[in-house]
C-alpha cells in the first residue's frame, strides 16, 4: 500500500528492538532582495528528520533579523535530498514550502504564500555541520522574487521514533540508567510585556503600556543544571495584535529544595508585527524563574525578566505564568534500542497534521480589506493523546491566499477521537483557544476561540485524512468565520517516562 511507505521506522521488521532516526537543527541565513533595493536578512531555523539515505523532512520557520521588517516570519515544512561526496562532505538541495509575512503586508508577501528553494554542500565536524550554497526565495503572489548565496549551520543528534501506535511490552528488561536519559520540559505559556514610557510604535506614535502573549516553551537539559530553550508566542491581548515572536535560549538552573528550583534564561530571537517596533527583527530578553513540581511530571512556573530590541526604542518588563509538563526520553546513539532496554518508560502516542484551512466569511466587518475574500491557510497541528480517545493539541498556521499575507495563529485546546463500529472511520471534535492576527483580519487584541468537529479515515497504522467543519472568532473584535479543514495525519510513538 502507498501510504506503507518506511517513514523514520524502516526495519521495524525486528520486534524486538526499534530503530533510531539521525536528525539535525539546521540554521540558516539569507540576505534577501526586496523591491527598491531593500535588503532583509532572513534567519532559517528547520528541524530535519531523515526518512533513508538520502531524504529528510521537517518543519521549519523563518524570520527577518536585519533590515526594516522585523515580524516577517513564516512557517511551513521542509524537505531535502542529500548525497554524501566524502566521509565529511555533503551536497544537497532542498524545498520549503510555507505562509506568513508582516512589515509590508499583502503589498509584499501578497497572500503570504513563500516557497524556498536551495542547493548547496555542508562540510561535517565534531562541532556541527557548516553549509554554503544558492537560494531562491518565491512569494509568488507578492513581490519578493530573491536569488542569494546563504550560509547554514547545523547540530546533528538522534532520536527514539516508532512510526505508528507502538507499545511496549508487559515485561521487565535492564532498566534505562539517568545518564542515558535526556531531560525535557515542555509548557504553555502567558506573559504580559509592561512597557515604560518613551517607546514607540514603528509609526512613530506612542506604544500601548502592555502586550499580553500566549504560547509554548521546550526546554531541553543538556546535563543535570544547564539547558537550551526555543519559545514562540503570539499577542492575545493589548493593542499589538499581529505581534509574533520566536526566540532561542541557553539557562542554567539552581535546585533551592526538592522539587523547587530556580533558573536564570538569556534568549534571542525574531520578532515583530503589530505595529510593534522591531526594527530589522532582532529581539534580546534575560529571565530569572522560579519553577515549583506538582507531581511526578506537571510543574507551575512564574517568571520576571527583561526585553529589548538593541536598534529602537522597544523595552519592557516582562512576566510569565507557565504550566508545563516534565519527562525524560531516551538518550540515544545507536543505530538500535532494544525494547528491553525502555523498560520503565512509557509509550506516547502522537499525531502530527499537516493541515490547510479556508477561513469564510460569517460577519460583515471580519476583515478591514478585501472583506469578500476567503482566507487560504497552511500550517501543522501536533495532537498528543491522554488516552485512545482524548488528545490535547495545538497548532500553528499562517495565510498563504487571500491577501491576508501575515496573518497568523497559534491555538491549543482538547480534543476527541471515537471509531466508527470496527471501520476506519473516526469522528473528531476538538475546542481551542489562543492568539491570532495579522493580515488585517479583526481579531481586536488577539484573543481567539475556534471550535471543530469532523470525520477521519485511517488509511493504515501511520497515516490518516480528517475533514473537519468549524467556527472562530474573537471575543474582542468583530473577526468571525466558518472554517473548512483538511488534514493529513502521521501517527507515531515516542518514549519518556
Amino acid at each position: 500500500m502507498l501510504f506503507t511507505l518506511p517513514l523514520f521506522a524502516s526495519a521495524e521488521e525486528d520486534v524486538s528492538s526499534i530503530a533510531t532516526v539521525p536528525a539535525k537543527f539546521r540554521y540558516t541565513y539569507d540576505n534577501v532582495s526586496l523591491p527598491a533595493g531593500e535588503k532583509m536578512g532572513f534567519l532559517g531555523s528547520t528541524a530535519l528528520f531523515d526518512v533513508n539515505d538520502w531524504l529528510s523532512l521537517g518543519p521549519a520557520a523563518y524570520g527577518a533579523l536585519v533590515g526594516q521588517r522585523g515580524g516577517f516570519i513564516t512557517l511551513g515544512m521542509a524537505t531535502e535530498l542529500r548525497k554524501e561526496l566524502l566521509d565529511n562532505i555533503e551536497v544537497n538541495a532542498g524545498m520549503f514550502v510555507g505562509a506568513g509575512g508582516g512589515r509590508g503586508g499583502f503589498q509584499l508577501a501578497g497572500g503570504g504564500l513563500m516557497l524556498r528553494y536551495h542547493m548547496g554542500a555542508k562540510l561535517k565536524t565534531f562541532l556541527g555541520g557548516f553549509g554554503a550554497g544558492i537560494s531562491y526565495i518565491d512569494f509568488p503572489d507578492g513581490t519578493i522574487h530573491s536569488s542569494q548565496p546563504y550560509f547554514s549551520y547545523e547540530y546533528p543528534f538522534t532520536t527514539l521514533i516508532a512510526s505508528g501506535r507502538r507499545d511496549l511490552p508487559e515485561w521487565e528488561g535492564t532498566m534505562v540508567g539517568s545518564g542515558h536519559m535526556a531531560e525535557q520540559e515542555l509548557a504553555t505559556v502567558y506573559r504580559t510585556y509592561q512597557i515604560p514610557a518613551g517607546v514607540l510604535t514603528d509609526s512613530g506614535a506612542v506604544q500601548y503600556k502592555t502586550i499580553n502573549l500566549m504560547g509554548i516553551e521546550w526546554n531541553r537539559y543538556l546535563d543535570n543544571n544547564l539547558f537550551v530553550k526555543i519559545e514562540s508566542e503570539g499577542a492575545m491581548g493589548g493593542k499589538s495584535n499581529g505581534y509574533m515572536q520566536i526566540l532561542f535560549g541557553l539557562g542554567y538552573r539552581f535546585e533551592l529544595l526538592d522539587g523547587t528550583w530556580f533558573k536564570l534564561s538569556s534568549s534571542l530571537g525574531v520578532a515583530g508585527g503589530g505595529g510593534v517596533a522591531t526594527g530589522g527583527g532582532l529581539i534580546i530578553d534575560a529571565v530569572g524563574s522560579l519553577q515549583q513540581r506538582l507531581g511526578e511530571n506537571l510543574f507551575a512556573e512564574v517568571s520576571a525578566g527583561y526585553v529589548k530590541v538593541p536598534e529602537t526604542s522597544f523595552k519592557a518588563i516582562s512576566y510569565a505564568g507557565k504550566v508545563g509538563y516534565h519527562f525524560f526520553t531516551p538518550n540515544v546513539r545507536s543505530q538500535r534500542v532494544n525494547l528491553s532496554d525502555l523498560s520503565g518508560f512509557d509509550a506516547s502516542h502522537i499525531r502530527m497534521r499537516t493541515t490547510h484551512q479556508t477561513y469564510y466569511k460569517a460577519a460583515a466587518n471580519w476583515r478591514s480589506h478585501h472583506a469578500n475574500l476567503n482566507v487560504d491557510l497552511l500550517g501543522m497541528q501536533m495532537d498528543y493523546f491522554l488516552h485512545d480517545n482524548f488528545y490535547l493539541t495545538g497548532q500553528g498556521l499562517a495565510a498563504y491566499k487571500g491577501k491576508a499575507g501575515a496573518y497568523m495563529t497559534g491555538l491549543v485546546g482538547g480534543g476527541l477521537s471515537l471509531p466508527m463500529f470496527s471501520t476506519p472511520l473516526f469522528i473528531t471534535a476538538e475546542l481551542l483557544a489562543g492568539a491570532a492576527g495579522g493580515g488585517g483580519l479583526a481579531v481586536g487584541g488577539g484573543l481567539v476561540w475556534q471550535t471543530n468537529a469532523g470525520l477521519g479515515y485511517q488509511l493504515s497504522d501511520e497515516f490518516s485524512l480528517i475533514a473537519q467543519y468549524g467556527y472562530m472568532a474573537a471575543p474582542k473584535g468583530d473577526f468571525r468565520a466558518r472554517v473548512l479543514s483538511l488534514s493529513l495525519g502521521y501517527n507515531f510513538t515516542l518514549f519518556s517516562r
